[in-house]
């Protein structure tokens, strides 16, 4: 008796799947599988919340110096000439930033070998490709969800049976965030 549910497909495709429906319902919250499928799920992002809680408070705050090219009104750099060149202005500015302990740290790379990257389009039209940001799925973990389940052992996503899908009749279920 396997360890897993196959779910009647090869390897490789077994884990894109799987890695594909986990990183989904870290970001959305919420998703819409199988029985079987969401029970596979259901493991691999219980194990993924169990560590951001276990690590979310494992860091150090650093000040550090930075520098950042000064900007107009419309935002655009600013350019002055120095020696017949043209050349960006930069001002340095403090920032607080969060350094990961070594235990985070390879709790985030064990996310990262998980979770796929995930990228956030605007809905309008206007400026589509240029407004996309990249969503970072590790810090999601760390920052809301770990404080939500922190006085919580195990149990984090909840099962509720939907009915039959049409095509083919197997149940469907909503896998959820609790």
């Amino acid at each position: 008796m396997s360890g897993y549910r196959k779910l009647s497909r090869p390897a490789d495709q077994r884990k894109a799947l799987l890695r594909n429906q986990v990183t989904a319902l870290i970001y959305r919250g919420k998703i819409v599988t199988t029985e079987a499928k969401a029970k596979e799920v259901r493991r691999i992002a219980d194990g993924l919340i169990a560590m951001a809680v276990r690590e979310k408070d494992n860091y150090e705050t650093v000040t550090v110096t930075a520098k950042v090219p000064r900007k107009d009104k419309d935002g655009k750099r600013v350019k002055e000439v120095v020696d017949g060149k043209k050349v960006t202005v930069y001002d340095e500015v403090q920032k607080e930033i969060k350094k990961d302990k070594p235990s985070r740290l390879h709790a985030r790379r064990q996310m990262l070998k998980v979770l796929y990257p995930v990228k956030e389009v605007p809905k309008e039209a206007a400026g589509r490709k240029k407004n996309t940001k990249q969503i970072d799925l590790p810090a999601k973990l760390f920052d809301e969800i770990a404080p939500k389940y922190a006085d919580r052992n195990g149990g984090y996503t909840r099962i509720v049976k939907i009915g039959q899908r049409r095509g083919d009749g197997a149940m469907e279920v909503v896998l959820e965030l609790v």
